[in-house]
């Protein structure tokens, strides 16, 4: 049973309507009005609107349901022999018409029709929440990132506003893809600006559009990505770049869901879902005066860390292997496995450029291996994750210059935890703090450096 609304000021049509669909097994409601039609459209599944009507006539609701991402379809009555109307709500976007007076048949048909392509829709948008769910990230062993799965999960269907905040690198616009495909505007685009690429002008023209001669090189009228984004999700990738400028343009578009055009002074409307994302302390930037405090609380609504991958050891083999299988797919190659002497030295690994640099380095693999990775085929700087037979004997760093480069680079590992120890009186807690890594990590690092504990 399908949830109908009939908006008709002509009490016998609407009559007629309500009681055939009522025949034909839904749940309907007539209303007199377009501003009643407005008011209990929330839920419907199908509007159908006469385009006269007093208060607040079609062509308005249908303006009006056009920012609401989860609106019914319309199916609009206009009189017979006047179709430039109909084109017009078509245009405006309305799924189908029908031309008074009608028949039974006729109803029944466009009605139908309707409902089977909301049906549709709903399986692909369940269909989209699915893929977002599962297929967006591979989830290993990490606590850390099964917490953000799941916060991802209660927080999607809402419309609140979630900042992302972790390095460069740990997967910030995957969550965001996520958080979009799991929520009900998944079906309505998704939108990036990234806001250290373009200054000034420029960045205010690509967030909010601008007007023909608004600055040097505007020819002509361009709407923005805040537009583009309508009934969708706008993802403001480093948003702690944003100049002060801006971030007050931004602070009313949260507040207000109003902004407009450079070079314009007519107000729009945002129907957008916003998501933001930073690699810097914006509560540091904040101290320093360079970000509005009051934007960063309209920003962490919801505030989501991502982990580096250093700190998500149960993840970078499922996510290397992920990676190698999907690159190798891309290369309409065979995808050959890990070795283990490979996968070792990707847990050894700090990845300091978090998952990205793990993609480019299964790219590479799945590129050079065979039919499994070795540690030949990994960049020099995993080969040098090893410890070398000369790095024990390591106690400056100038005996660094004598040895190969990957037992340089390990004993240079080794040589930093040591001293770290040394200067933190062998407490690993205040020793991880000194190096910027946690505890557990530094843990593993001094047992896969084999570190006595009378060294430290």
């Amino acid at each position: 049973m399908s949830r109908i609304l009939v908006a008709d000021d002509d009490p016998n049509i609407g009559r007629v309507l309500r009681d055939r669909l009522k025949e034909w097994g839904h749940d309907v409601e007539h209303v007199l009005d377009g501003v009643e039609a407005l008011r209990l459209s929330d839920g419907a599944d199908l509007l159908l609107l006469d385009l006269e009507m007093p208060r607040m006539d079609g062509f308005a609701v249908l303006d009006s349901l056009q920012a609401q991402s989860t609106a019914p379809l319309v199916i609009v009555i206009t009189a017979h022999g006047d179709m430039s109307k109909a084109v017009r709500a078509m245009r405006a976007g309305a799924y189908d018409f029908i031309a008074k007076p009608f028949d039974a048949a006729t109803i029944q048909l466009v009605v139908r029709r309707a409902l089977e392509t909301r049906g549709l829709k709903s399986q692909v948008r369940n269909l989209r929440r699915e893929l977002g769910r599962n297929h967006l990230w591979v989830r290993g062993a990490d606590p850390g990132m099964a917490r953000v799965a799941d916060t991802v999960e209660r927080v999607a269907p809402s419309n609140a506003t979630v900042l992302l905040l972790g390095e460069t690198g740990t997967g910030k616009e995957v969550i965001a893809r996520a958080l979009h495909m799991q929520s009900a505007r998944c079906e309505n685009p998704f939108v990036t600006v990234n806001c250290a690429l373009l200054k000034g002008e420029l960045l205010e023209s690509e967030l909010f559009g601008h007007e023909k001669g608004a600055f040097t090189g505007a020819d002509r009228a361009r709407a923005g990505r805040v537009e583009a984004a309508r009934g969708g999700t706008l993802f403001l990738d480093e948003i702690g770049e944003l100049p002060p400028a801006l971030q007050a343009k931004l602070l009313r578009l949260l507040q207000e869901r109003e902004y407009e055009r450079l070079g314009s002074d007519k107000t729009l409307h945002a129907d957008i879902r916003l998501v933001a994302a930073t690699h810097r302390d914006l509560a540091a930037a904040i101290r320093d005066g360079t970000f509005r405090e009051d934007l960063y609380y309209r920003l962490k609504v919801i505030s989501i860390r991502i982990p580096p991958l250093r700190e998500r050891e149960g993840d970078i083999l499922p996510l290397a292997e992920w990676l190698l299988a999907k690159h190798a797919a891309d290369s309409v190659r065979p995808a050959p496995r890990l070795g283990d002497e490979a996968k070792q030295a990707l847990l050894r690994y700090p990845w300091p450029g978090n998952v990205r640099e793990l993609s480019n380095v299964m790219e590479r693999c799945a590129l050079l291996a065979g039919d499994a990775v070795g540690l030949c085929d990994l960049p020099e700087e995993l080969m040098g994750g090893a410890i070398a037979p000369g790095a024990a004997a390591v106690t400056e760093a100038e005996d660094l210059f004598g040895l190969p480069y990957n037992e340089a680079v390990a004993a240079a590992r080794r040589l930093i935890v040591l001293r770290a120890l040394e200067q933190s009186g062998g407490h690993q807690t205040r020793a991880a703090e000194r190096l910027g890594v946690t505890q557990p990590y530094l843990s593993r690092l001094v047992k896969q450096l084999g570190i006595r504990r009378d060294e430290s």
